[in-house]
């Protein structure tokens, strides 16, 4: 038995269609599949998915996803897209941007976005990023004194100045430091600035000592400071992070799946062939780096984890962190990971 087909009845169905719905207007449930929601749509009338991220500067997996446009094509194929924004000074400017819904996923530490998470619920960590514990590793942060400086560990630094970014890794390694060392957190001064802010207070004397991380680490160090402890010598939980906006991971998980998938896949490439991942759009100016500078990177490069899906057992990290915090007055409430942490692997999977 042979089927046939009438061609004519798309056409007669849309005219029926809108005979039927002409005295109420709702003729956006006459279009064709696409415009109804198929590929590249979005069906039963729900918003595609934007990935909107701050800009990833010149250097990483996420500078060379968007000089390649990698983001562009695997996005695509689920029906979504990628929105590149503005450049922020700190992670309480990301952070701004996040509120306003400018950023909707970020990278960053469990210790900056528990004071977000503290006092909303509208972002969830999707993902982690285990510690290297390589020794031949570089080291990516430290508490740091002028080359001159008379102190030789923490004891020596009771009644003065320490910068530190106000509940940030700095300052979350410090408290442990201290914690560490028998030194009552209330015999140092923390200083709350920004990285930037940070810098030049060290550099023209106004804190006797800074935790300086990511790459303000290396920076200061090859002007010459002297490291006391690094983060590696603590027994630390800090993990690094992505989060995302809560109504983009209910609405759109498959898309910030696709945009954990291409990281995981970029740092892994990273730690084969770093040298691709420097430089990415400019090789001389501020954000450019050279010489011995850019070796550190390059060996950092060669170690650093990428992200995987959050599981439940990360939790701990996240009690680890909020206890430290806690305890010493950064965080008012509890934050407890079963609020915060989002099964990005599960999401969406249809259940068997």
């Amino acid at each position: 038995m042979s089927l046939s087909f009438d061609r004519r009845r798309p056409a007669l169905a849309f005219t029926a269609c809108m005979a039927a719905m002409a005295t109420t207007g709702a003729t956006a449930g006459c279009g064709s599949n696409a415009a109804a929601g198929g590929a590249g749509g979005s069906s039963q009338g729900r918003v595609p998915a934007v990935i909107k991220l701050k800009d990833p500067g010149n250097a990483g997996p996420l500078a060379y996803a968007k000089r390649e446009r990698i983001l562009e094509k695997r996005l695509k194929q689920v029906g979504a897209r990628v929105e590149w924004g503005g450049t922020y000074a700190s992670f309480t400017a990301t952070i701004d941007a996040v509120r306003s819904r400018s950023v909707n996923v970020l990278e960053g530490a469990i210790s900056p976005v528990l004071g977000y998470l503290a006092n909303s619920d509208d972002i969830k960590i999707v993902s982690f990023s285990d510690r290297v514990t390589d020794p031949k590793a570089p080291h990516t942060d430290g508490l740091v004194v002028p080359p001159d400086s008379p102190a030789r560990s923490l004891k020596d630094l009771v009644g003065k100045r320490i910068a530190v970014n106000k509940g940030g890794r700095g300052e979350y390694l410090l408290l442990l430091a201290l914690e560490e060392a028998g030194v009552p957190v209330d015999r140092v001064q923390r200083v709350h600035l920004n990285p930037d802010q940070a810098a030049s207070a060290f550099a023209t004397g106004k804190v006797d000592a800074w935790w300086a991380i990511v790459r303000a680490y290396p920076e200061v160090v090859a002007k010459g400071a002297r490291v006391l402890v690094h983060g590696r010598d603590l027994p630390e939980k800090d993990l690094s992070i992505i989060a995302a906006r809560t109504e983009l991971l209910q609405r759109h998980p498959k898309a910030v799946r696709v945009y954990v998938d291409v990281l995981r896949e970029l740092y892994a490439e990273q730690r084969r062939s770093p040298e691709k991942f420097q430089n990415v759009f400019l090789d001389k100016g501020p954000t450019a780096v050279s010489g011995p500078r850019l070796q550190v990177e390059l060996d950092k490069a060669r170690y650093e984890n990428g992200p995987r899906y959050a599981v439940a057992a990360d939790g701990a990290y996240v009690t680890a962190v909020n206890g430290v915090f806690r305890k010493y007055g950064v965080l008012q409430v509890d934050v407890r990971p079963q609020d915060v942490i989002f099964d990005l692997a599960r999401s969406g999977v249809p259940t068997p």
